[in-house]
């Protein structure tokens, strides 16, 4: 009993060590690059920001975060998300493209994306997804979250449902233009995950939204912990 008692309070301090790391990290993201936030965020702190982060209603930043690699592989996988986000940008600059630690971070509103109360993607959506697409392509060694958000009008259920329907719509039609389904999660929150507080339309308007998330697949990773991936062009 003593002993499992021990185990259990050392493995709470070293997460506690974990999230303490990670939180000074977040703190001081300000005043570092991209590729220097993939090389400082380790694996076990990488994990643990995430676990915080997707507390506070970023579920996607959360798995940027907690995907991480650290130390000189994420400097290299670091660097090759500043070319794709890069390229994402000139693609789609109708949308929100933040680049995270070894990932990126888009966020689409769904006024963009879809009509009032429907799940069917507009014309200009489909012209955005066409060329998002492409870039995804070029860079088939990253794994895609796609998550679907809504604001608070309508009840539970709807804006449940709804969420789900929206953020399936994209990765289907994504999946259509040649990514392959494998590199896809969906995931739904309804109006569980407010960017922010439901108190004007124009919040509404934000809180409304499909987000990706891009992170490095395992061939990804283990190029670059071992040195070998390509950081110049795309992969």
């Amino acid at each position: 009993m003593v002993n499992r008692f021990c185990k259990k309070k050392s493995h709470m301090k070293k997460v506690v060590l974990y999230v303490t790391f990670a939180a000074i990290i977040i703190a001081s993201c300000k005043s570092l690059n991209n590729t220097q936030k993939g090389t400082a965020i380790g694996a076990g702190a990488g994990a643990a920001a995430g676990a915080v982060i997707a507390g506070k209603n970023n579920t996607a930043l959360g798995a940027i975060i907690g995907a991480a690699v650290g130390g000189t592989g994420g400097y290299l996988i670091g660097r090759n998300m500043d070319k794709q986000a890069k390229d994402i940008k000139q693609a789609i600059p109708d949308a929100k493209v933040d680049r995270v630690g070894e990932g990126i971070n888009i966020t689409f509103n769904s006024a963009l994306l879809f009509k009032i109360n429907s799940s069917v993607l507009s014309d200009s959506a489909l012209a955005s997804l066409d060329k998002v697409a492409g870039v995804f392509e070029n860079y088939p060694k990253t794994n895609i979250l796609v998550e679907g958000h809504t604001d608070d009008t309508g009840t539970d259920e709807y804006n449940m449902t709804l969420s789900q329907q929206r953020a399936e719509a994209v990765a289907t039609y994504l999946e259509s233009k040649g990514v392959r389904k494998k590199r896809f999660t969906v995931k739904w929150y309804g109006e569980s995950q407010p960017k922010y507080p439901n108190t004007s339309e124009e919040n509404r308007s934000l809180n409304r939204r499909v987000e990706l998330a891009v992170i490095a697949n395992d061939q990804m990773k283990k190029e670059a912990k071992k040195g070998q991936i390509d950081t110049t062009g795309v992969q």
